[in-house]
């Protein structure tokens, strides 16, 4: 990647949390925002015409932030089937999971990113499960590095059930990605044990604390469906959200994804902990989990962002495809149209961000000049309920472009599709799914 330049977006619709700023002009100096203001005509002529961008019809809005994927099933798209989530687990997931190489990684993880940057995402939490090797971690941070999104890679481990990882490997492995990591990276990495019914309670602890020490956190699979709340009731005799508060694993520095099926005093927990909840509406309708209680989350002011979760159990990862369903599910659970407005869509699906001076330049420019969000009457709705990943025309990394004008910035998407088809024939048959 190429050091940003300096450059001036006129004539945007800029998203901020208070409204909207209408034909507005955004400086941008070394990756950063410097200013986000009215039409300057000085300053138009003091730049130079390469260093100019005309926004003029687009809404910019800040990156979004897919909370929850797992690149590796990028190749297991279309296999849900009608099966429910463990038995889709055991039939399909988990025999591709045990083939894939690290150049299927590699491939798998490059299309996974370069679907979410054209979906308008910036930035990605990959909960990676291919952890037999290494390489195949550092395949995905590979790919990550070259096509300049932010990602976080969220490792996964059990250490119980079935194939269980040594407890210390694992430990020693997180502490090798942390110590790896720089503060200028954008690649980053985190804890993910996959669920607490395959985790114990204490290399949960210590992982959870090591993430702590690092500045990281731990992304978890809970409560997706009701029979591993059931599993959580028989073997702990409590509900998952309250053994993870028990063992203290609830605060700040968890991400606790999916969370569909809560009770009260889980909701409370939530509250007081501090911890984020990634919802996943496509994923749980697409696999019949549930629908998530993001209204009463929100009313705790819990944190709450979106995710596409993976492929194989979405199928896309188009996150305004994502935006509207939570939208639409949340107001259909309810029966109450006013459930969840599209103000607060679009800022779970951009994790809260804004645009102003002195953030980074994480941005994108989303064209509603089009048969399905044309007349624009009112923004927020256009974005959260008309627009599509396809409307988004450029997408911006720390003031670098990686994709402007609908265009791919860092990968040939054309080889990497013939290479992906190429190699996806190949792993279902060492799988044995053909």
């Amino acid at each position: 990647m190429t050091q940003p330049k300096n450059l001036l977006i006129l004539n945007a619709n800029v998203y901020q949390h208070e409204g909207w700023f209408s034909s507005a002009d955004i400086e941008i100096e070394s990756g950063v925002i410097k200013s986000i203001a009215s039409h300057n005509t000085q300053q138009i002529a003091n730049t130079t015409e390469a260093n100019i961008v005309d926004a003029k019809g687009m809404a910019v809005i800040p990156g979004l932030v897919n909370g929850h994927t797992h690149f590796s099933q990028t190749f297991m798209r279309g296999l849900a089937n009608g099966r429910p989530l463990l038995q889709w687990l055991r039939e399909l997931i988990w025999p591709l999971q045990a083939e894939i190489s690290v150049e299927e990684m590699q491939l798998a993880a490059m299309l996974g990113l370069a679907e979410n940057v054209r979906s308008g995402v910036t930035e990605v939490v990959d909960h990676h499960k291919i952890t037999r090797s290494m390489d195949h971690t550092r395949a995905v941070k590979s790919a990550a590095d070259a096509l300049g999104m932010r990602c976080v890679i969220a490792r996964a481990w059990v250490n119980k059930g079935k194939n269980p990882e040594n407890d210390q490997a694992i430990l020693d492995e997180l502490r090798y990605w942390y110590e790896s990591n720089h503060a200028t990276d954008k690649v980053k990495f985190a804890s993910g044990p996959l669920t607490p019914w395959r985790s114990s309670a204490d290399l949960l602890q210590a992982t959870h604390q090591l993430s702590t020490d690092f500045q990281s956190f731990t992304h978890i699979h809970v409560s997706e469906t009701m029979d591993e709340v059931k599993m959580s009731l028989d073997e702990y005799g409590m509900r998952p959200i309250k053994w993870l508060d028990q063992i203290g694993i609830l605060d700040k520095n968890a991400q606790i994804v999916h969370a569909v099926w809560l009770d009260e005093e889980e909701i409370e927990l939530l509250a007081h902990s501090g911890a984020t909840l990634v919802h996943c509406p496509v994923s749980n309708a697409v696999l019949g989990s549930g629908i998530a209680p993001v209204r009463k989350l929100l009313d705790k002011r819990i944190p709450v962002r979106l995710g596409t979760d993976g492929p194989a159990s979405n199928d896309t990862q188009d996150c305004f495809e994502n935006m509207k369903m939570a939208v639409c599910l949340a107001r259909a659970n309810t029966l109450d149209a006013n459930n969840i407005s599209c103000r607060q869509a679009i800022k779970m699906a951009t994790a809260n961000h804004e645009l102003s001076p002195g953030k980074n330049a994480d941005l994108i420019f989303v064209d509603l000049e089009n048969l399905h969000s044309a007349p624009v009457q009112d923004l927020d709705s256009a974005l959260a309920l008309c627009a599509k990943g396809d409307d988004v025309d450029s997408v911006m990394v720390a003031g670098e472009f990686l994709m402007q004008n609908k265009k791919m910035t860092t990968i040939d998407e054309e080889i990497l599709l013939k290479e992906c088809n190429q190699a996806i024939k190949l792993l279902r048959k060492r799988a044995g799914i053909d």
